[in-house]
């Protein structure tokens, strides 16, 4: 006996490989339209490492807020550090003081005011004073009064208002510091430290002609004091804000399965046979450039920092460093 036709029946299960062969087609179609997935990159070591340090910026990411003003904003009497005698090279010259002699450097100088000039294109530029209570300094910015942003700053001085914002927010806090390049507090020379140790900030200061702030801290475990230089939140210098210097959270919190033993060689900045690649990022930074070559006994990876160290993995692993 025939069974019952079912006129919702479909006629596709009459060509079981032509409705294969559609089904292929369509899911091939669709994920090109609508997936990218002939576009998509091939996911790198690079861009693992890339995510991997997103992340922990944005777990270790502070609460400081950024400090920010711009010229038009600027009150008579705010005070400047001047870091270098080089700031000679930016006034125009003037019958009250020879600017070959000029020494400057560790002085304040207060805000006058400014007016505008102009020069060829004629555009109103501003031309900033500055005093010290006894010259009048003037400075040609090339610039109108519509291009100044919160980024920008005189050439060889501080911003004294920046600094005290930062202080106001840092001093005597206790933090967990990223970088082992310490600098001495006194002479300034760079000395080797140690990171992902507690430190307590004791004071934010003028900086450099680089740096605009110098903050000082002290281990909380040896008592060592030192300092490190930082551009403000706002500035266009990458990696030297806060954020990339300083965490107020314990960072080892973020990696359980790291061993003590394996945290001391992290924390002075040593490798050793065995660790992993990413115990080895966390004591020596990013490396500069990395290639990996299938061998007969594991796939090696070769890590190139700079001045001739690189390291040698074999299945993840460290196998060999020279320095």
């Amino acid at each position: 006996m025939k069974p019952a036709y079912n006129k919702h029946k479909n006629p596709a299960r009459k060509t079981p490989l032509l409705s294969y062969l559609i089904c292929s087609f369509m899911a091939v179609v669709l994920c090109g339209c609508f997936t990218g997935v002939e576009n998509t990159k091939k996911i790198t070591e690079k861009d693992v490492r890339r995510a991997i340090e997103q992340a922990e910026k944005s777990a270790t990411r502070s609460s400081l807020v950024g400090y920010s003003d711009s010229l038009p904003s600027w009150q008579v009497g705010k005070q400047f550090r001047v870091t270098d005698n080089h700031i000679r090279l930016i006034f125009a010259p003037s019958p009250t003081y020879n600017t070959d002699t000029l020494h400057l450097a560790g002085h304040n100088l207060s805000y006058m005011g400014y007016d505008t000039g102009s020069i060829l294109d004629n555009r109103a530029t501003v031309n900033i004073k500055l005093t010290d209570g006894h010259n009048v300094y003037v400075f040609n910015t090339g610039k109108t009064a519509e291009e100044f942003s919160s980024s920008w700053s005189i050439p060889f001085m501080v911003n004294i208002d920046e600094v005290a914002h930062y202080a106001k927010q840092l001093n005597g806090r206790k933090a967990y510091i990223k970088t082992s390049i310490w600098y001495n507090p006194v002479t300034e020379e760079m000395t080797a430290g140690r990171k992902f140790i507690s430190v307590k900030i004791d004071s934010v200061l003028p900086g450099n002609k680089v740096f605009p702030l110098k903050v000082l801290f002290t281990a909380d475990d040896d008592h060592r004091q030192a300092m490190v230089w930082m551009a403000g939140n706002n500035s266009l210098m990458q990696g030297r804000d806060f954020d990339s210097l300083f965490s107020l959270s314990d960072i080892k919190n973020q990696y359980p399965t790291i061993s003590g033993q394996t945290w001391q060689h992290i924390i002075r900045g040593t490798v050793v046979e065995g660790m992993t690649k990413e115990e080895c990022r966390l004591a020596l930074g990013n490396a500069k450039r990395t290639e990996s070559r299938p061998t007969y006994d594991g796939l090696r990876e070769y890590w190139y920092y700079d001045g001739g160290t690189y390291l040698i993995f074999i299945d993840g692993l460290l196998h060999t460093y020279r320095k």
